[in-house]
C-alpha cells in the first residue's frame, strides 16, 4: 500500500477502535501499520509481539532474517542469566547481549545485530576488525560492508550528516563496534 493509504487505514483503525487483521509479506507495511505482528513460517507462528519487539528482539534466526536487515555472528555464551548474556565474538572480545530463550554457558549460537546499531571505528577501537570491502552512499545514510577477520561479512549502516568526516575508504582496515545489549541471542 502507498504510505498515504497506510496512514489512512491506521487512522481509521484508531478512530473506530475496530480490530484489523492485515495480511502482508511487506515488512515495512507490517512494521508501520501494526500494533502487534505475528510472523509465520510454513504455517506456524514463529513470534508474536509489538513491531519494535519483533524488530529489535527477534527470538530466532528466521524472524531476524525476515524482518529487516540483520548481521548474524557466531558466538559462544559465556554466562546467561535471565534476559542477559555475556557472549564471546569470533574476535575473542566479549560483549553483553539480550537473551530471550534458554541458553547455557558454553553454548555456541547466533547473535543478531542490526546494521544501524553498529558503528565503523578505527581498527584499535573495534570489538571486531576487518577490511572495508565496499561502501554505498544512499544520501541519508552510508552502508559499510566489512569483511571481518573471522570471515564473516558485516554491514554497518550509519546516518550521514553535513559535518561527517571521511570515516574510511574501500580497502581500509577498520573496526566495528556496537553497544552492549543491542545484540540479540537467537534460538537457531
Amino acid at each position: 500500500l502507498r504510505k498515504s493509504m497506510q496512514i489512512e487505514l491506521k487512522r481509521l483503525q484508531t478512530e473506530t477502535g475496530i480490530t484489523f487483521i492485515f495480511v502482508t509479506h511487506d515488512q515495512e507495511e507490517a512494521l508501520t501499520m501494526s500494533d502487534r505482528i505475528a510472523v509465520m513460517h510454513a504455517g506456524s507462528i514463529r513470534q508474536i509481539g509489538p513491531p519494535r519487539e519483533i524488530y529489535d528482539h527477534p527470538a530466532e534466526r528466521f524472524v531476524a532474517d525476515f524482518i529487516g536487515d540483520t548481521n548474524f555472528l557466531p558466538v559462544k555464551i559465556i554466562t546467561a542469566q535471565g534476559s542477559e548474556a555475556q557472549v564471546e565474538l569470533g574476535s575473542g572480545n566479549r560483549v553483553a547481549a539480550r537473551l530471550n530463550n534458554a541458553h547455557n554457558g558454553g553454548d555456541v549460537t547466533t547473535l543478531a545485530v542490526r546494521p544501524e546499531h553498529a558503528r565503523v571505528v578505527p581498527e584499535a577501537d573495534g570489538l571486531m576488525t576487518g577490511r572495508l570491502s565496499n561502501l554505498v552512499y544512499f544520501g541519508t545514510d552510508t552502508h559499510y560492508h566489512v569483511d571481518l577477520d573471522d570471515g564473516i561479512r558485516f554491514v554497518v549502516r550509519m546516518q550521514n550528516n553535513t559535518d561527517m568526516a571521511r570515516v574510511a575508504a574501500q580497502g581500509d582496515r577498520i573496526g566495528v563496534t556496537f553497544p552492549a545489549g543491542v545484540g540479540q541471542v537467537l534460538r537457531d
